[in-house]
């Protein structure tokens, strides 16, 4: 930051977005990126229980997926729907709510990945979430694909699984 400069003025937003992102960046120096991913995963498992009541979507893959949109809306993502069946959603994103920190801090992803993987099995029982394309990893945006229904065809290194009550 440099002095003057009102893009880079130090407000609370820009301060908690910077400790995230130096936090994140600590942990995936210290316990690595899989660990470091780990406690973002259940801080968003978290965040999720606590945001449940907000949403009404018990069934309703659209509703789930404009829920999860207005989700991240409400903390200045830019999410839209790419695509909804019954079994799957398709979502796209613009802006992180991260911002330009979350660049080169993939383990701040989990916390989409949890948050919207905790929303979605709570309302169908089971969810599968892959993280396709991410900010943090250098995409221009982001690519998400929720299944909602379990299937060997959906499995994927780089998905996580998430089973409702």
């Amino acid at each position: 930051m440099t002095a003057g400069n009102d893009a880079d003025a130090l407000d609370r937003d820009i301060f908690l977005r910077t400790m995230l992102r130096e936090l994140s960046g600590t942990l995936e120096e210290v316990v690595g990126i899989e660990q470091a991913s780990g406690f973002f995963a259940l801080t968003g498992q978290r965040i999720a229980e606590r945001s449940l009541e907000m949403y009404d979507v018990q069934g309703d893959a659209q509703k789930l997926a404009e829920a999860l949109c207005d989700f991240k809306r409400r903390i200045e993502g830019d999410f839209y729907i790419v695509d909804v069946t019954p079994d799957r959603i398709v979502l796209g994103n613009r802006t992180c709510p991260f911002g330009s920190m979350v660049a080169n801090r993939p383990s701040l992803c989990m916390m989409t990945s949890n948050v919207f993987g905790t929303l979605a099995a709570d309302a169908f029982g089971y969810a599968r979430v892959d993280l396709k394309e991410t900010i943090a990893n250098g995409d221009k945006g982001c690519r998400v694909v929720i299944d909602l229904k379990r299937s060997a065809a959906s499995a994927s290194l780089s998905s996580r699984e998430y089973f409702g009550e």
